[in-house]
């Protein structure tokens, strides 16, 4: 039986109520009916529950869906998702100062990026206790290398295995190059859309250009309900809205470091490519997460200070939404702690009632894992992968962070990128097998387009 996860509607219903919970309606009226008539919550970590729900509970959740869309929230006006309603928010917009960014430094960006996906990939969807042990159990917490099955008890293993399908190609014994990886291929994409399209792309681009070039079966969450919604003749930016309770999810911020990358010293210009890129998929706090750091890494290329790049991040996000205030606390608590482990389990009491794909607290956990480590390219991935939830996605943005602040790949610890070996798979274009100096050759041109 095919069970395609991310899009049965008896299971979007589960995460749409907790979406509505979080972002200011009141749908307990509307779960109240779901339950009377027999519809379960939303699968705890995967894609879609085991058995499929009768023709009845499918059509009752999808109009369910539909009664949830049109409930009022009273977060919406301090939350808008209009880049104009945006900016009127942010009264400290950062003011232009353009920067010369190196291939190398680019070429740093991409490989600290791939580090940080590969060190999260076989602990993705694992508790956090449960990345505690199995690092711990060969002498590596807190992390500073890759992830190794050699020494750990079979007990571990058999009550905590790791992700099925990353094993094979992310275990410390297992990596032979780059193994292909979402959170690699939208930045391949957002490459491809530059050079097509340059930086005046409209989210039209976008969209026309994962039709043409993106496999279906390679999104997920909000991507791959926007991907189906496109299918069905929908426009952007309701792609966004339509029976999509996963908008404000981590998706639209992996893709955000090539527009910070081709934007060096003006934070404000990526931010702004950012959001027309994330609109596409996701509204407010969803969209705020690929803004925030798009504008953290357009400054992290001209100023190679972490704490004045995440502040500047802070300033092209609404003060008054959650992200905002889920940043600030994680940069606190970072600040506050010696123990990083403190700061994880504060973080994750105060998180507890989100999924954990949500934006809110794993960019909270991107902030604090770099300002904990002062931007340093071992500790920060350390702490953002050790800290859990989505730990692939939050290695590869702190990677990519951190990596950029450096300067040159060489800077980088040769135990983490040697074994990529140059080399990145992807079902993206014509990418496959593309090194990673390549990749910033390509970029470099791109950020130096006029």
């Amino acid at each position: 039986m095919l069970r395609l996860t991310w899009v049965q509607p008896e299971d979007l219903l589960g995460h749409e109520l907790r979406q509505a919970r979080q972002d200011g309606r009141e749908p307990s009226a509307i779960a109240a009916r779901w339950r009377a008539a027999g519809g379960a919550g939303a699968p705890a970590r995967a894609g879609a529950s085991a058995e499929p729900a009768s023709r009845y509970l499918r059509q009752l959740a999808e109009d369910l869906l539909d009664e949830l869309a049109d409930l009022p929230s009273r977060l919406a006006d301090d939350e808008p998702t209009d880049l104009a309603a945006i900016r009127a928010r942010c009264p400290a917009w950062p003011s232009p100062a353009p920067a010369a960014v190196t291939r190398y430094a680019l070429e740093a960006a991409w490989l600290g990026r791939a580090v940080g996906c590969l060190l999260g990939k076989p602990v993705e969807k694992l508790p956090l206790d449960a990345i505690r042990q199995l690092a711990a159990a060969t002498g590596n917490w807190p992390l500073t290398s890759y992830f190794t099955a050699k020494g750990v008890p079979a007990e571990l293993l058999a009550a905590h295995p790791w992700n099925r399908r990353s094993a094979p190609t992310s275990l410390a014994e297992n990596i032979d190059g780059m193994p292909e990886d979402d959170d690699l291929n939208y930045p391949l994409l957002n490459l491809l859309l530059l050079q097509r399209h340059g930086r005046r792309f409209t989210t039209a681009d976008v969209a026309r250009l994962w039709l043409d070039e993106l496999p279906a079966g390679r999104t997920f969450t909000a991507e791959r309900v926007a991907y189906r919604n496109l299918l069905q003749g929908l426009e952007p930016p309701r792609t966004a809205r339509h029976r999509n309770p996963f908008r404000e999810w981590i998706g639209a911020l992996i893709r955000a470091d090539v527009h910070g990358w081709t934007n060096p010293g003006d934070p404000g210009a990526a931010a702004e490519q950012a959001h027309r890129d994330a609109v596409l998929t996701h509204t407010a706090n969803g969209v705020y997460a690929a803004m925030f750091v798009a504008a953290v890494i357009a400054q992290a290329a001209a100023t190679p200070d972490i704490h004045a790049c995440l502040r500047t991040g802070l300033t092209v996000i609404p003060p008054a939404s959650r992200l905002t205030a889920a940043i600030t606390q994680a940069i606190q608590l970072a600040r506050r702690h010696d123990d990083f482990d403190t700061v994880v389990d504060e973080l994750h009491a105060t998180h507890a009632a989100h999924h954990w794909v949500h934006a809110i607290p794993n960019t909270a956990l991107i902030a604090a894992a770099l300002t904990h480590a002062d931007g340093d390219f071992t500790g920060s991935l350390a702490r953002a992968v050790g800290g859990g939830w989505d730990t692939d996605s939050n290695g590869a943005t702190t990677g990519g962070i951190a990596a950029l602040l450096t300067g040159a790949p060489e800077r980088l610890p040769d135990h983490w990128t040697a074994p990529l070996k140059n080399r990145l798979a992807t079902s993206v274009a014509d990418f496959n097998g593309v090194g990673f100096d390549t990749l910033a050759h390509l970029t470099h041109r791109e950020a130096a387009r006029p």
